[in-house]
């Protein structure tokens, strides 16, 4: 990733309410693009600690560009949105929209961050709806900030975590939602030094592209676990098979790779929300249905893996478990597949231990109910386990040595749900080997 600032800035006062995942790398970036950003979170702890700049999430790239915005002075932060709306040009809205018990995405964030900014934007600002939210929003947002002299524009984002910065930096495309053609021509220009293909919509069109998108990679991965599921009962090799279809243009190679399931803070919540989406305007989106069933019934598959890997009981077993964020590149925990394994392999009896690179605290609300072990090393982590199953795909794992796992072991069984050791190298260290469709 590169930090050298582009040539042709586009300079604006910008307010972004909320500094989670999506809002302090909207609001590092847009700093690094030469505009005056102010960037606004109700924890005042974690203010203070972004002002020293520490980012408060692992992120790569961040802690670089939140530096560099902080000694340009082209970046701050503050705990009061009123200060941070009164000048700007545009207002971010990055604020949670988690799912509520129905499914669908709770508004009442973004409802609540617009009725606050509400009395205190300029006239001609325009507020940029970046939180993925149901399609129609864009009218509650105009409803909550009851400002006809303001406009309101949907621009959600495609951000993968563990590479948001460089994915906001070079972006595919850039998406913007706006009944006012005008508004959204006006954050068109600020996207301009990024060089991205810039496509402006009406926002329930805005809306609905990040739901698509979010639901087809989803629907992709539940269809390559379920090609690799079907490679393990028919003897073929998961690897070459995929390998061939990503080879078709049609296809590609992006999000192709088995594993235990997806995750995340998007997928599950998003997929969610469309389905009920659909629901609610008549439709039985049968075939996301299928592939949200499809991924849950992925942790059980894995688990059952496992379990016959240590030879058909869990109970009192001890397992290691290599992995607990939902990817790599990420400290994020939240819906991670790795924990829902983990969970149905507890509930079969066994004893959990362990190890993940980005050593998550004890006490982390993601890990509770599932007493799990947690050890600061990977091989202090196999001692007297019968299996070690690895569930995330962190590149370190590669450069592990398995002879000194395996000698670490009750029984030295490696359930390699990402793919990420080749089966002959684990056998000659000792271990036996059961992957994603290859064996």
């Amino acid at each position: 990733m590169t930090t050298e600032t582009p040539s042709q800035l586009a300079p604006a006062h910008i307010a972004v309410i909320g500094a989670g995942y999506v809002g302090l790398t909207t609001a590092v970036c847009l700093a690094h693009l030469g505009n005056r950003v102010l960037a606004v979170d109700v924890d005042r702890a974690k203010v203070e600690r972004m002002s020293r700049g520490e980012p408060p999430i692992l992120e790569e790239g961040l802690e670089a560009l939140l530096r560099e915005g902080l000694d340009s002075g082209r970046l701050a932060f503050t705990t009061d949105p009123a200060e941070a709306s009164r000048t700007a040009d545009f207002v971010f809205l990055c604020v949670p929209t988690p799912q509520g018990a129905d499914g669908a995405a709770d508004l009442h964030f973004v409802e609540e961050a617009s009725a606050q900014i509400a009395p205190h934007l300029k006239p001609g600002a325009v507020v940029v709806t970046k939180s993925t939210v149901p399609v129609g929003s864009a009218g509650r947002v105009v409803e909550a900030l009851g400002r006809p002299d303001v406009a309101v524009v949907s621009n959600p984002e495609f951000l993968r975590e563990g590479n948001a910065v460089h994915d906001w930096l070079h972006p595919d495309r850039v998406v913007i939602g706006s009944e006012n053609r005008r508004a959204g021509e006006r954050l068109a220009r600020v996207y301009e030094p990024l060089g991205a293909p810039v496509l402006i919509t009406d926002p329930a069109s805005s809306e609905t592209i990040k739901y698509a998108c979010n639901a087809f990679l989803a629907a992709k991965v539940s269809f390559v676990n379920a090609i690799a599921n079907l490679c393990a009962a028919v003897g073929a090799d998961a690897v070459d098979v995929i390998q061939g279809m990503s080879y078709d243009r049609r296809i590609g190679a992006d999000h192709l790779a088995p594993g235990p399931g997806w995750g995340g803070s998007c997928f599950p919540k998003d997929t969610a929300a469309l389905i009920r989406i659909a629901q609610d305007h008549g439709y039985d989106f049968a075939l996301l249905r299928e592939a949200v069933s499809a991924n849950e019934a992925q942790f059980d598959y894995v688990a059952e893996q496992v379990q016959r890997a240590v030879g058909g009981s869990l109970d009192g077993v001890t397992v290691a478990a290599w992995g607990l964020t939902f990817k790599a590149g990420t400290d994020d925990l939240r819906d991670s597949p790795a924990l829902s394994v983990l969970e149905r392999i507890r509930r079969r009896g066994a004893v959990i231990r362990a190890f993940d690179p980005t050593r998550p605290a004890p006490g982390n609300g993601h890990l509770a109910g599932l007493d799990l072990q947690l050890v600061d090393d990977p091989y202090e982590c196999c001692r007297g386990a019968s299996a070690v199953v690895v569930l995330t795909e962190w590149p370190e794992f590669r450069d592990y040595d398995l002879v000194r796992a395996a000698s670490l072991m009750v029984r030295a069984e490696l359930v390699d749900t990402r793919n990420m050791f080749h089966p002959q190298a684990a056998r000659v260290a000792g271990m036996a080997y059961t992957g994603m469709g290859r064996s």
